[in-house]
């Protein structure tokens, strides 16, 4: 059984659809970030950095528990453990990798300051909002042209955790000031995995315990003192 501590954002369902995909049995425990709780001592046991997800797998390797935070580390993990959705061979396995890369160092952070910025800052910085808008349209024009590449995934021709990993962050393109009519190959590319009923199982996990993040606490948590005081 692996124990995921999620809650429902584009980190979060990354792991949701992996462990669904790979037909997982997994145990949610929801970690409200508006309210705090990535800051519960029992949580930053298990995510020192105080983010979400983590999991814990009472069967790691050697058959003992291991606990694991940031998302692109427990896609890996994951992939290793059941073979799947990262392929074996060097050259096409760094094919994939290099795209989860790319997920975790651009379109993770940079979306995530376009959604800052356009959406949560309690002022309206111009320069900012152009700054980062601007950066979402230079990430999704270079997912474009490599979908065009490879005519069907990031990695290539399979689907794979790079997939995974990009794809929940694609789904909150309106929060993003992009238009996916703009990016047709990302468009035909984001619809064929919302098809997919596995993916349409995970982001329905805890979907209903999501919320605005504009009042003052969740602000307070999120973006003001309570997330920068010493701990």
């Amino acid at each position: 059984m692996i124990d995921v501590y999620t809650w429902p954002t584009p980190n979060g369902h990354k792991v949701h659809i992996m462990l669904e995909e790979c037909g997982l049995p997994y145990a949610v425990h929801p970690v409200d970030i508006g309210a705090g709780d990535q800051f519960d001592a029992e949580f930053l046991a298990i995510s020192p950095g105080n983010r979400i997800p983590a999991i814990v797998d009472s069967d790691g390797p050697d058959g003992k528990p291991i606990s694991l935070f940031e998302s692109g580390a427990i896609l890996v993990y994951l992939a290793a453990k059941t073979g799947k959705f990262l392929p074996h061979g060097t050259r096409a396995k760094y094919e994939v990798l290099q795209w989860l890369m790319f997920q975790m160092g651009g379109i993770g952070p940079m979306l995530g300051q376009a959604h800052h910025f356009r959406l949560y800052a309690p002022e309206k910085i111009g320069y900012a909002i152009d700054r980062y808008t601007n950066e979402a349209k230079r990430l999704y024009r270079v997912l474009d042209r490599r979908l065009a590449d490879t005519g069907a995934y990031l990695g290539g021709r399979q689907y794979s955790i790079a997939d995974i990993a990009s794809w929940p962050w694609v789904r909150s393109h309106r929060n993003q000031g992009i238009d996916l009519a703009d990016y047709p190959k990302v468009k035909q590319w984001f619809e064929r995995i919302a098809a997919r009923p596995t993916v349409q199982c995970a982001v329905k996990v805890l979907a209903d315990r999501r919320k605005p993040l504009t009042d003052d606490k969740a602000r307070d948590v999120l973006f003001g003192a309570t997330q920068y005081a010493p701990r």
